[in-house]
């Protein structure tokens, strides 16, 4: 890629070609740090609908400064429209453009009776209708057909019935590995999501190993009358007995109402989604009972999304 191909899906992003994404890739390995390439980048990705997109979006954050202008970048209608949406809406704006005439009105006169030339026609035609003037043919060949069909027209109907109401995984239900979209009011699930890590914990086992024997091998070589004033001020401080009184007229506080009431209030499908992608079922389960409540009208759809996540929990112990 060179220089003038970079600078123009800068200016237009919604043009940017899976060959261009791949070079894309390419650059931002090169340049991990050049942040206008890895936005690029995610673009490209989220027009092909890549599983990919995820991922990067999170590797992008790490490597952004101010993460706040990420957010307000991928949810622009800048970044979440590619070019087909543009033609879609160009055509839609010149069918609106489009004049439409008033059909004229060119029926013959409504005057004209029709009756006595239709009771005519009838009459002329009664005796070419009259079935018992035909005899309707079977070939031999089409009863051999019919008869050779008899015992295996069941099973292949069934088998065609059978293909065409394949139900979708719960994978495929739940758009497992599709883009997320974020909206403006969205800040909450974003950085929901850029909590996801696969950052393994820090074996410190031997450090403090190391630690424990250094301390044994100082506590060694100190004296012991230094030991001894310290059992002294710790034997002291338990004859006192100190005890802290707190005031009776001390409010209570009800942390856990407040945050389950902040909590409900910023659920949003996506991040329900979010929690499958972090494989925490429990709570998706639990985000979704929230949003079937708050969104009674779909309800339907959260009891569907409940059970295909179920299935998934089940698949996956």
């Amino acid at each position: 890629m060179n220089n003038s191909d970079f600078t123009y899906i800068l200016q237009n992003p919604q043009h940017i070609t899976s060959d261009q994404t791949s070079s894309l890739n390419e650059l931002i390995s090169s340049y991990p740090y050049f942040q206008s390439a890895r936005a690029l980048y995610l673009k490209g990705l989220k027009n092909k609908g890549s599983y990919k997109y995820n991922q990067e979006l999170k590797i992008t954050a790490s490597y952004t400064t101010d993460r706040s202008i990420l957010f307000d970048y991928i949810t622009s209608e800048a970044f979440n429209q590619n070019e087909i949406s543009q033609v879609i809406k160009q055509n839609s704006e010149h069918l609106k453009s489009i004049t439409v005439h008033e059909a004229d009105d060119i029926s013959v006169n409504k005057s004209v009776t029709i009756d006595d030339a239709l009771k005519e026609h009838i009459k002329n035609t009664q005796g070419v209708l009259d079935p018992n003037l035909f005899e309707q043919k079977v070939k031999p060949e089409d009863v051999a057909h019919f008869l050779s069909l008899k015992d295996t027209t069941p099973e292949n109907v069934i088998l065609d019935i059978d293909a065409k109401h394949i139900e979708e995984t719960p994978e495929e239900k739940l758009q497992i590995g599709k883009p997320l979209e974020f909206d403006k009011q969205e800040k909450h699930s974003f950085t929901e999501w850029l909590k996801i890590t696969s950052f393994k914990p820090i074996d410190r086992s031997k450090e403090k190993t190391e630690i424990i024997a250094t301390d044994v091998q100082d506590d060694t070589t100190e004296k012991s009358d230094h030991r001894i004033k310290k059992f002294e001020l710790i034997d002291k401080f338990l004859e006192s007995n100190p005890k802290i009184i707190p005031s009776k007229d001390r409010p209570k506080i009800t942390i856990e109402d407040n945050d389950k009431v902040a909590h409900d209030g910023l659920m949003t499908e996506t991040l329900a989604r979010i929690y499958l992608e972090q494989n925490n079922y429990e709570k998706a389960i639990q985000s979704y009972k929230i949003l079937s409540l708050k969104y009674p009208e779909k309800s339907g759809f959260f009891a569907d999304q409940i059970k295909a996540v179920k299935e998934l929990q089940e698949n996956n112990t």
